[in-house]
């Protein structure tokens, strides 16, 4: 495919990988953000994305256009949105974003263009949300321009599956808009998997992170029932995982994060009450995988109690507070409601996170490991980051409470597993 204008809508863990990606193939790339932050830092090259290295960047810079102004959508053969979206207070979708990104679209749209949704959101969206806010330019989808769904199927920090070597799902508006979607995206994927419509690429993408939700609360709930029957619960695990057919290994932890699992599965169960439906396996994984932040806050009250110790004004030393292993993302991070729940009872929490400078809606800032573990009546492993050294730790503080369990094995006496 000869080169093409293209441009980027949000340059999250999403939108800038799909940036470089398509400069890498030679393409001028738009890069549209409304945060200025960004939009400095994808110029000086600098990248905030782990996935991304700042050397890769700079290699495409020429290519690369980051821009504040949605007016030079126009301009562009393809537009692909990619902005969060976010549950409000009241765990429902938060569409505010998404539809500013489409307006900022549809105010630039023009005829001839193709636009893809890659947001996660609900069955339903891009036809009847997104397609009628372009549709305000005066054009009509199918005929004037092309719109397709593609979920994104980003896992931040990986590097064994690649926006390259994961399949691509597309669901176009017609079979027009799916032929081209598909050869665009096979530029930068090695295999795209067409489906018929936009409503079953939506679907899909919620399917695959409620599987892992509910999953992961039912091996959650197993294991606070373990913990009341004293059975180790990362010795029932292993058994299980040894059967070669029909079981698949999901491990405990103090709860979900990130940008899909502890909201996606919330489209979906709001999506259904419109249809007079409960999806209540989905409400039910979503509670019991909020509750896990409790849970581990009264284990850390057992522990210091067992050592005769009250949480008010002991020290606790939380180690690693991302949401998962190798990044510095903290969105909806179960650390920062056990933080909050550690604080509300008078605990004085510090953290260590190589890749988390601080939290401010806290109050804290990272340390060193040595300063956060000096005086620590408890540690916890919330996050298990792969450059940190777990082995020596139980060595180092009077208890350690591994929600993670990485340090199994090391028969440490005052070491507790989640």
């Amino acid at each position: 495919m000869s080169a093409q204008s293209i441009a980027v809508v949000g340059l999250g863990y999403v939108g800038l990988p799909l940036v470089v990606a398509f400069a890498e193939e030679g393409h001028d790339v738009v890069a549209l953000d409304v945060d200025q932050t960004k939009i400095d830092a994808v110029a000086a090259a600098e990248s905030y994305i782990e996935d991304i290295p700042s050397a890769r960047l700079g290699a495409v810079s020429e290519r690369v256009h980051p821009t504040t102004d949605p007016s030079a959508l126009s301009d562009c053969d393809t537009v692909i949105i990619c902005v969060p979206t976010p549950l409000t207070e009241n765990r429902e979708p938060d569409l505010g974003p998404f539809r500013s990104a489409s307006a900022a679209v549809a105010g630039a749209l023009r005829s001839g263009q193709l636009v893809v949704l890659e947001s996660t959101t609900y069955p339903g969206t891009t036809r009847e949300e997104l397609v009628p806010i372009l549709e305000r330019s005066g054009l009509t989808a199918g005929d004037d321009f092309n719109v397709a769904y593609s979920p994104e199927r980003v896992d931040p920090g990986r590097t064994d599956h690649t926006l390259r070597t994961t399949p691509k799902v597309v669901g176009g508006l017609t079979e027009a808009c799916g032929d081209r979607a598909a050869a665009f995206y096979g530029q930068v994927c090695g295999h795209v998997v067409r489906v018929s419509t936009p409503e079953v690429a939506e679907m899909s993408k919620l399917l695959e992170n409620i599987f892992r939700s509910v999953n992961i609360a039912l091996v959650n709930e197993l294991a606070m029932l373990a913990d009341r029957m004293g059975i180790d619960m990362w010795e029932v695990v292993d058994a299980a995982a040894t059967k070669p057919y029909g079981f698949m290994r999901f491990e405990p932890g103090p709860g979900m994060g990130g940008h899909c699992l502890p909201v996606d599965p919330f489209y979906l169960s709001w999506r259904a009450r419109a249809f007079d439906v409960t999806a209540r396996f989905v409400e039910l994984a979503g509670e019991i995988n909020q509750h896990m932040p409790y849970h581990c806050v009264a284990r850390i009250e057992r522990v210091l109690n067992d050592a005769g110790k009250a949480v008010r004004g002991s020290r606790v030393a939380l180690l690693g507070v991302s949401y998962k292993a190798g990044v510095g993302d903290v969105r909806e991070s179960p650390a920062l409601k056990m933080i909050a729940l550690l604080q509300g009872l008078g605990a004085d929490v510090r953290y260590h996170d190589p890749y988390v400078a601080e939290i401010p809606q806290h109050g804290l800032v990272a340390s060193s490991l040595d300063a956060t573990l000096d005086g620590a009546d408890i540690a916890v492993i919330v996050t298990a980051h792969p450059d940190l050294d777990h082995e020596g730790l139980a060595a180092r503080v009077p208890a350690l409470l591994d929600l993670r369990g990485v340090t199994r094995g090391q028969g440490a006496e005052n070491v507790t597993l989640l």
